[in-house]
C-alpha cells in the first residue's frame, strides 16, 4: 500500500517515470510525422486529474519509441527506478507498448525483492488522439499502484497483470497473461 507523506498533509505519494512511447507522441504538421518530442504527460493527463489526496512526482530520464530503446536505455530506466526506491512510494512507469513487457521483466530481474509496486503502462494510441487509451491506462495504473502489493506489473485496459508472465497481444491491441518461456 502507498506510503502517506506526513510532510504533505497525509497525501499518498506516487512517482511517475516517463520514458516516452506512443502515449507521449505528438503530431508534427510540417512533415506529418508522429514522434516523441516534448512530454505531453503533464499537459494532457496529469492536469486533467483530480487527485487531492495524492502527490505525484514526475521523472523523465528520456523520451523515445520503445522500438528504439537500447540496453543502455533500459539501464538508464533501471537507474531511474532505483533512485526512487528509497522514497518507498509506488512507481508508475510510462513506456512504449512494443517492448514494455521486456523492460518490465528486466526491472523485475535486476531489482529482485521489492517493498513497493512498480506498475508499467502506456497506450496503443497517442494522447493527442481523441480515441487514445492513454488517459484511462494512466488513471488505472495510478490507482492500482496505491492498492496492490509489492512487485512489478503491467496495467492496461482494465487489467493488472503481474510480471513476468505478460505479453502484448498484437491482434487484440492489449496485454495478456501467458506462460513466458524466455523466447520473446
Amino acid at each position: 500500500m502507498a506510503r502517506r507523506d506526513n510532510s504533505d498533509n497525509g497525501k499518498c505519494g506516487v512517482v511517475i517515470i516517463s520514458v516516452g512511447g506512443t502515449i507521449e507522441k505528438s503530431y508534427d504538421e510540417s512533415d506529418g510525422s508522429l514522434a516523441n518530442r516534448e512530454s505531453l504527460l503533464q499537459q494532457l493527463i496529469i492536469q486533467r486529474m483530480r487527485l487531492p489526496y495524492h502527490k505525484l512526482s514526475v521523472v523523465m530520464p528520456f523520451s523515445k519509441d520503445s522500438l528504439d530503446m537500447s540496453d543502455e536505455d533500459r539501464s538508464l530506466l533501471l537507474m531511474s527506478v532505483k533512485a526512487q526506491l528509497s522514497r518507498k512510494e509506488p512507481i508508475v512507469v510510462i513506456h512504449g507498448t512494443d517492448t514494455m513487457a521486456r523492460s518490465a521483466r528486466y526491472i523485475q530481474q535486476e531489482i529482485g525483492d521489492l517493498e513497493i509496486p512498480i506498475v508499467f503502462t502506456g497506450a496503443m494510441r497517442p494522447m493527442e488522439f481523441r480515441d487514445s487509451d492513454g488517459y484511462q491506462n494512466v488513471c488505472e495504473a495510478l490507482y492500482a499502484s496505491t492498492l496492490t502489493s509489492p512487485g512489478v506489473y503491467i496495467s492496461f485496459h482494465g487489467r493488472l497483470l503481474p510480471m513476468p508472465h505478460v505479453r502484448k497481444n498484437l491482434r487484440l491491441g492489449t496485454f495478456e497473461a501467458h506462460h513466458f518461456d524466455g523466447s520473446e
